[in-house]
């Protein structure tokens, strides 16, 4: 028989990491992009963990600014919010991927979106019921195919959304219209109770994108989808680490893998806990990162490690073992240094990371 474990702490330590969050930005956030979506009512993404803000946290937050509807992908995700908001207001945007996920939504009430014909069959093998339907108007990735919009197998469905997906919303290219067309076409031909387009940067594309329902997701977190929303979206995600050691180091020395930084002078730099694993990849690395004490910038020296990033102290002499700092990451200034997109920046953010 295998030893039993001793006794555990009642409590586990605080964090190295923090992602500090500013609920009522994201509620604030949630309520413009609701005021931009006109006639339109706005729903959420919630997927992946929130885009990274923490689902648990995200979604009490924006059903009390008002939020209906919120949108996941796995069954997986729906089951850790289900307890937080009525089954019906959330929407499985992958569908059915087997039997057990249809029986699995039909019995907890939740809405799975239909995109294939075999899904449709699945559904309703499993007993049917309300869900939504996405079409593809051209992003060909998920969704029926406008061919099969006049498949009699949708009449059997009970659809309360009937959604596509904007591929170029971010930019002002002519496809839009082309899809917006074919989602108009989908609608006439597709008995619904509602219907949906645009995502965040969709929303600001006008009435005609807008429907009965927006699905914003990365402006919800304080990406900035389109230039129009600059002036409207706060910030919501602030990534701190705690310093592990201060280092004093000599003109010539290297730090970290391979020595890419080499010391001009005597310094002081500081270890903190922060690196790739937890999402704060190795683009980071001297040059390009840096972390904040209040206003003032300590620069990332040498290659960002799996765990541990080594950061300039020049600036802010007096930090010791166990101070905080917070990561440089503003969404849109963060995508052009680093060559990731703003989704990357905020979905990356690890589970080390306390919220």
């Amino acid at each position: 028989m295998a030893p039993m474990p001793a006794d555990r702490p009642r409590q586990n330590p605080p964090a190295a990491l923090r992602l500090g969050i500013d609920r009522e930005a994201l509620a604030a956030n949630w309520r413009t992009l609701d005021r931009l979506s006109g006639a339109a009512c706005a729903g959420a993404a919630v997927k992946a963990d929130a885009y990274g803000i923490g689902a648990r946290i995200a979604v009490p937050l924006l059903w009390a600014a008002g939020c209906r509807d919120f949108f996941v992908t796995y069954v997986s995700e729906a089951a850790e919010i289900i307890d937080l908001v009525p089954p019906a207001s959330i929407s499985l945007l992958h569908g059915p991927l087997n039997p057990a996920d249809a029986a699995w939504a039909r019995e907890a009430g939740v809405r799975v979106v239909i995109n294939s014909p075999e899904q449709a069959a699945r559904w309703i093998e499993a007993g049917g019921g309300v869900c939504d339907v996405m079409v593809d108007s051209g992003i060909n990735r998920l969704g029926l195919p406008m061919s099969a919009i006049g498949d009699a197998m949708l009449q059997q469905l009970d659809v309360d959304v009937l959604m596509s997906h904007l591929a170029s919303a971010d930019e002002d290219v002519a496809s839009n219209a082309v899809q917006c067309s074919r989602w108009n076409e989908a609608r006439r031909a597709v008995p619904h109770r509602r219907a949906s387009l645009a995502n965040s940067a969709g929303i600001t594309l006008g009435a005609d994108y807008h429907g009965d329902l927006t699905r914003p997701g990365l402006s919800l977190y304080g990406g900035i989808a389109r230039a129009e929303l600059a002036s409207e979206i706060r910030p919501v995600a602030r990534p701190m680490a705690a310093i592990m050691q201060v280092r004093h180091i000599a003109a010539g020395e290297g730090v970290g893998y391979n020595s890419k930084f080499i010391a001009p002078a005597a310094m002081q730099v500081g270890v903190i806990a922060l690196g790739y694993a937890d999402g704060y990849l190795r683009c980071w690395s001297s040059g390009k990162g840096a972390m904040l004490h209040g206003t003032r910038r300590l620069p990332v020296l040498g290659r960002v490690s799996m765990d541990m990033t080594v950061v300039d102290l020049t600036a802010a002499p007096e930090l010791r073992e166990g101070d905080w700092v917070e990561a440089e990451y503003d969404l849109v200034e963060g995508a052009k240094a680093s060559g990731l997109s703003q989704y990357e920046l905020l979905t990356l953010l690890g589970r080390r990371f306390a919220r």
